[in-house]
């Protein structure tokens, strides 16, 4: 029995030659989810985890021709951003996202690497405030990220709750500001989602081997978002593919969850359509 064709991810990012970050991590972390990841690449960089030595950003049309490439050929679940370098790029990436070429977005706000190298344009902050934000399903900046974007100093658990309810006020569906920066022995990163604040505590982990992390934990939800149980769209060529697999048990399962998740709309019928097939059994010769 074949397999079903695996969700798609894609990240427009940064290209780390090291390995450790950028497109290469989000790569990483989509194919450790059996996520089928693809990629638009925003900026090369020169860099190892000890820094940045030099980088070049693409045109922005390349960047977009990218992300058309993928989305003509490729039923896209989730994005996610990274490194975008420039305003002209953060601006062409929101055209995309007002499109609808980058569904279930997460954006990682990269601005300065953790060696201290600048890569995002200083003047591109408010284009990803103002281009960008408004179509984050989740943005996750880390706290210097979360001040730049926000104004807020953050020094305390307070400031970060009201960093996080800030970036909400910027059109994010909600806003993961993540307090590994902070110090102390503990880590807490505060979630806004709508009224309410969520905070994710965990001891802090003694190393110094963090290079790329947030680029992982973003790529991590995207892919999680593409592999969403509760997307009627997803389920429902799920269940096709796992019929054309043999899979008939799995198709009637996704088929039947599409038609209680979604009642009344087209996703529905053509679920209700497909059991109606299954139910009357292959055709008589």
């Amino acid at each position: 029995m074949s397999r079903p064709t695996p969700a798609v991810a894609l990240t427009v990012a940064g290209s780390d030659s090291g390995g450790g970050a950028g497109v290469q991590a989000d790569l990483l972390t989509f194919a450790a989810f059996e996520v089928h990841g693809t990629c638009a690449i925003t900026a090369i960089t020169a860099q190892n985890t000890l820094g940045v030595s030099s980088s070049f950003a693409l045109a922005p049309e390349l960047v977009e021709d990218q992300v058309r490439a993928v989305t003509t050929d490729f039923i896209v679940r989730a994005a996610k951003t990274g490194m975008l370098a420039t305003t002209a790029i953060v601006r062409r990436v929101g055209e995309l996202a007002t499109e609808g070429l980058l569904p279930n977005l997460v954006v990682d706000p990269v601005m300065v690497s953790a060696t201290g190298a600048q890569l995002l344009e200083d003047d591109a902050i408010e284009a990803l405030r103002t281009h960008l934000l408004p179509h984050a399903l989740l943005v996750t900046p880390n706290r210097n990220e979360a001040e730049l974007l926000t104004g807020v100093t953050i020094s305390s658990l307070d400031a970060q709750r009201h960093a996080a309810r800030r970036l909400l006020e910027f059109g994010a569906h909600a806003a993961l500001v993540k307090g590994g920066h902070l110090g102390g022995t503990s880590s807490t990163d505060v979630l806004a989602l709508g009224d309410e604040l969520i905070e994710l505590h965990a001891p802090r982990v003694d190393t110094i081997n963090d290079h790329g992390t947030g680029c992982t934990l973003s790529a991590g939800i995207a892919a999680a978002l593409a592999r969403d149980p509760d997307d009627p769209e997803a389920l429902l060529e799920r269940g096709i593919e796992r019929q054309r697999a043999g899979d008939l048990a799995g198709a009637r399962a996704d088929w039947e969850r599409v038609r209680a998740l979604a009642p009344d709309t087209p996703s529905a019928d053509l679920a209700e359509q497909n059991l109606a097939l299954l139910d009357a059994g292959p055709p008589e010769r």
